[in-house]
């Protein structure tokens, strides 16, 4: 694309045909002209492939041999995309269809901003929508015990998150990624960590972005509708295999990314929700145990990223410190934000 606004946009599926129709077809509604859409599938055995094969026509299709994960089959998508921006997009998602303009408006605004989200709103797996809406993510924060968490998620969207916001980092159920950014916090070559397979790669992305002192903005008028399967509360509910991976995250993240300053300040909490992660795997969980043993396995592999990124950091130890608490975090966008998207929105009526 010759636009200097261009969008990838790029989908990752995975038994994904419950799904996958509506999204496409909502992304294919978008008002944004400056877009073209990759789909990487990871080998579905559900009928996901017999859905996407009459999209082959607008849609750029990878069909894989076998199921190499959400962070590398995302990886796999954006290498073969050349655009600006690039939005990755999860199949349980339905996008209104002014959200990537909103999204690109956002990011024009400071350059500094990598990396822009919206207001996800909570459906069902059959799409259908509460009675009232309910909120599904307005961006991500960590606590100091590490957990990552979805800001808003689960409350009623009495419309308290109108203002544009910096917030810690998206979910990449849809989040917007600047290829400047992209570009700059890459690993060997990977944007998302593969190691991370499923799951939490997004606030890994969020954390090294904020290390090297990329900001992430949250834009209230791009919204849209996501399925939210893994919830605090209904880990019992989910496959094991996908748990597994949520415990081998977990301290994938700290080991690359967390610094001495930030550990010193939160030993206690840090400590605390460890012990409890540690014993519910011995006490219960025994198939994350071999959680343990990845890490033991990679470590060394896993240091050597830990030591790029320290090498790389930009941010104020303060500043990052900053950003972790056991309240939702959001720092004020200047004014001329509201001011500028206003009189854009009134522009395009």
């Amino acid at each position: 694309m010759a636009h200097n606004d261009s969008v990838s946009v790029t989908i990752v599926t995975y038994n994904s045909g419950r799904f996958i129709k509506r999204c496409l077809e909502s992304v294919l509604d978008q008002k944004y002209p400056y877009m073209d859409v990759i789909v990487i599938d990871n080998c579905s055995t559900d009928g996901t492939t017999d859905i996407l094969e009459p999209f082959e026509d607008r849609v750029r299709i990878i069909y894989n041999d076998e199921n190499i994960g959400f962070a590398a089959a995302q990886n796999q998508a954006i290498s073969l995309s050349d655009s600006d921006w690039v939005l990755t997009l999860n199949p349980d998602v339905l996008l209104l269809p002014d959200f990537i303009e909103a999204l690109v408006h956002a990011g024009n605004l400071d350059s500094r901003i990598g990396t822009v989200c919206g207001k996800l709103l909570t459906m069902s797996s059959g799409f259908d929508f509460p009675e009232k809406p309910v909120v599904d993510s307005t961006g991500i924060y960590f606590t100091p015990t590490l957990r990552h968490l979805d800001r808003g998620s689960l409350e009623i969207d009495n419309g308290h998150y109108r203002q544009y916001e910096y917030v810690f980092g998206a979910t990449a159920a849809a989040a917007l990624y600047r290829r400047q950014m992209i570009d700059d916090i890459s690993l060997d070559g990977e944007f998302f960590d593969s190691d991370f397979f499923v799951y939490r790669e997004d606030a890994d992305v969020a954390w090294r972005a904020q290390l090297l002192g990329w900001r992430c903005i949250y834009a209230p008028y791009a919204r849209g509708y996501h399925v939210r399967k893994a919830l605090p509360g209904n880990r019992r509910a989910l496959p094991a295999e996908i748990n597994m991976h949520s415990v081998k995250n977990r301290f994938l993240l700290r080991l690359k990314n967390i610094s001495g300053d930030l550990y010193r300040r939160n030993w206690v909490q840090i400590t605390g929700r460890d012990l409890v992660v540690v014993a519910c795997c011995i006490l219960w969980e025994h198939s994350s145990l071999k959680a343990f043993w990845f890490i033991a396995k990679n470590y060394k592999r896993v240091m050597a990223k830990r030591r790029m990124i320290q090498q790389m950091q930009r941010a104020d130890n303060d500043y990052i410190a900053s950003w972790f608490s056991f309240e939702p975090v959001a720092k004020p966008a200047p004014k001329k934000f509201a001011g500028v998207m206003a009189r854009s929105k009134a522009a395009r009526r």
